[in-house]
């Protein structure tokens, strides 16, 4: 009996699902996806890990699921190692690993964090971005599914306060100053190959660059949302994570 395709639970606009869609992509897997509503996904991740975790992507994948973007490439790393993603030398591939932890704590929930903190104090480019997201569900329930996304982002994400959100632009900023750092006089972030540590700083950072391969943000951006872009638009790690995106991003077709 031919094994499962693997089956990846994703969302559409989340920096950890394209970190996966990336690798998936990279390594020309092919594999199916689901999308659950956003807000409603908490549910399904818990159910898919028997309570371990709330939170997607998680990917069904050779009769286990794995949740948490790093483990799943690291299975997908596991099943086909070639292309590689980890360095075969043990020291830049400790680094590797080290800088996928690091950029996985702050830049993908810093982007996520100041464009919802943006977009809440919008409220019409909130709800369209609910009405593009899960039309159905706002259909049914009008405005309060938009009143709905305001607290969740709120309560999920720590999106509203002025402070958290003046973090996350400091943060984006020290994921800048990383990539600058760690790059030096090189191409790429460990060696002089593509590795593990650049997709997922790029892969994390796509919502503040918008590479055109990248998913496309489901609202217009807002005012100062795109203000913070353009004070980085000019950094070298900004042009960089264009850069990867334009090398090595292979754009993963699902099958279902």
């Amino acid at each position: 009996m031919a094994a499962a395709r693997p089956l990846l639970w994703q969302l559409a606009i989340s920096p950890y699902s394209e970190k996966v869609r990336w690798a998936l992509g990279y390594k020309g897997i092919a594999h199916d996806r689901r999308t659950p509503a956003p807000g409603l996904h908490m549910a399904v991740a818990l159910w898919l890990t028997g309570g371990r975790g709330p939170t997607l992507p998680v990917m069904e994948l050779d009769g286990r699921t794995v949740g948490d973007s790093s483990a799943i490439i690291a299975a997908l790393e596991e099943r086909q190692p070639d292309p590689p993603l980890y360095p075969s030398d043990p020291v830049q591939r400790a680094r590797a690993l080290a800088l996928e932890d690091w950029f996985d704590e702050h830049a993908g929930s810093d982007a996520r964090r100041l464009f919802f903190h943006d977009l809440g104090r919008e409220p019409a480019l909130l709800d369209q971005a609910v009405k593009t997201a899960v039309p159905d569900l706002r259909a049914t329930l009008g405005p309060a599914a938009t009143a709905y996304a305001w607290v969740f982002t709120k309560v999920r994400y720590g999106t509203h306060p002025e402070g958290l959100a003046e973090r996350a632009r400091e943060g984006l900023a020290a994921a800048f100053d990383r990539i600058e750092a760690e790059l030096g006089d090189g191409e790429y972030l460990v060696g002089d190959r593509f590795s593990v540590a650049d997709l997922t700083a790029a892969a994390l950072l796509f919502p503040v660059v918008l590479p055109p391969q990248a998913p496309q943000l489901e609202a217009a951006v807002p005012e100062p949302y795109e203000r913070f872009r353009a004070s980085v638009r000019n950094r070298r790690g900004y042009r960089w994570v264009e850069e990867m995106y334009a090398r090595h991003y292979r754009a993963a077709v699902p099958v279902g």
